[in-house]
């Protein structure tokens, strides 16, 4: 655990120098690399969530490829609410599609509240991951009150939120006893993944650029900081990330990160001006310049670099997830040139 400590990702995480700016990638185990569709072939998301053996060779592909400096536990974000009762698939092309969605009192006493044995396939592929993996952290993650509330509210994907906002404008208390309860099944999960070894944990509210900054203090904050300040004493780094979150940034430091995670729409200097010098960030390359050629993704890289330099600490990545169309080769060639521009 020291070695893992005093590893160039965590050392950023809490704002300490270290030999190199660290790197990894949102969705770096994906559809980017043909060894991950090649396993996948024939097998569901939920499934292969729920296979040590897979989420294993999954999350240590682009480990072995890339040279990243963190590996990310291969899972998404719903697979805590199908654990605690909710009928749900995750949708090839579509993502998750709730059978039948939340959105009175009787559906939600359907979302109990989980135990660590109802997700012990994620503490057994944690535990091989970490024997795995070595000096290399693994990241543990799980997806934030409003952003799963969205899907169960909605019934899957949206573009607008109309549901879901309808719920939180016109049924305080019921919005308020949903998100209660997914922070509840939130933190269980996190605290999982914790006790089996990970070494930092992050917090995806990929939906929250949905919202107003008051809206965001009224109606989530105080959920998302119930998961984040639950995890106070855990002693792993918290990262928190949205989507289009410029204008919640600095509230977002607030709920209860170590370091907030910046989309590729605010520079990191600007971004580390509203968050605050207290936390380090992560970002924000955006993933279209990976197909702009070569001469653009280090010219970019470079500047990322520096607008990092403004926090106290700064873990490379992209501003979003990496799209399936990127050429792996690139990701590689961007893990070298950050360490070799960062660590010279």
């Amino acid at each position: 655990m020291t070695v893992l400590q005093d590893s160039p990702f965590v050392r950023a995480c809490r704002g300490l120098p270290g030999p190199h700016t660290p790197v990894w990638f949102m969705r770096q185990a994906g559809r980017s690399l043909p060894e991950y569709r090649k396993i996948r072939e024939g097998v569901g998301m939920l499934e292969s969530c729920r296979r040590p053996d897979l989420v294993t060779e999954i999350t240590l592909q682009p480990v072995r490829r890339h040279n990243v400096d963190a590996a990310i536990f291969f899972s998404d974000i719903v697979v805590p609410v199908a654990a605690a009762g909710i009928d749900l698939d995750i949708v090839a092309g579509t993502g998750p599609v709730v059978a039948e969605p939340v959105r009175t009192e009787a559906d939600l006493a359907r979302l109990r509240p989980i135990v660590p044995a109802d997700v012990d396939f994620v503490t057994e592929a944690v535990r091989l991951l970490v024997a795995e993996l070595g000096a290399t952290p693994l990241i543990g993650f799980a997806g934030a009150p409003f952003t799963l509330a969205s899907y169960l509210i909605e019934g899957g994907p949206s573009r607008t939120y109309l549901k879901t906002k309808a719920m939180m404008y016109g049924a305080p208390e019921l919005w308020n006893a949903l998100l209660a309860r997914l922070a509840e099944i939130t933190l269980t999960f996190l605290r999982v993944q914790i006790d089996a070894g990970v070494s930092a944990v992050q917090l995806f509210d990929s939906w929250a650029g949905a919202l107003s900054e008051a809206d965001y203090r009224r109606f989530v904050m105080p959920h998302s900081a119930a998961v984040l300040n639950g995890l106070i004493d855990a002693g792993v780094p918290r990262i928190h990330f949205g989507v289009g979150t410029g204008v919640l940034l600095e509230a977002m430091g607030e709920a209860g990160a170590d370091v907030v995670g910046v989309d590729w729409r605010t520079p990191l200097d600007e971004a580390t001006r509203r968050i605050g010098p207290d936390r380090a960030v992560q970002g924000n390359l955006d993933p279209a310049i990976l197909f702009a050629g070569w001469d653009t993704v280090e010219r970019e890289t470079r500047r990322v670099l520096e607008q990092g330099r403004a926090a106290p600490g700064h873990v490379f990545n992209l501003g979003h997830g990496v799209m399936p169309e990127t050429d792996p080769d690139i990701l590689t060639r961007l893990v070298a040139l950050v360490h070799e521009v960062s660590g010279s």
